[in-house]
């Protein structure tokens, strides 16, 4: 039989796997600009750009599996 996961444990577990995507976001981010700062301008932008769509797909999943109430 498999186990059932409360409310609070999927949160819990949900929360572990975002909080990597977030830190993959950051650094890829801050790897594009120290590249750029070293020289190669086109290079640092692409990694911003793709440490950005990480960081932006951090958001759908968030705003997909959790209802944000105002």
């Amino acid at each position: 039989m498999k186990k059932r996961l409360t409310g609070d444990q999927e949160f819990q577990i949900m929360k572990l796997v975002l909080d990597k995507f977030l830190w993959i976001g950051t650094l890829i981010m801050v790897l594009g600009l120290w590249v750029m700062f070293t020289g190669k301008l086109l290079d640092g932008v692409a990694f911003m750009s793709i440490g950005a769509i990480v960081l932006v797909l951090f958001l759908i999943i968030i705003v997909k599996e959790y209802e944000i109430v105002k």
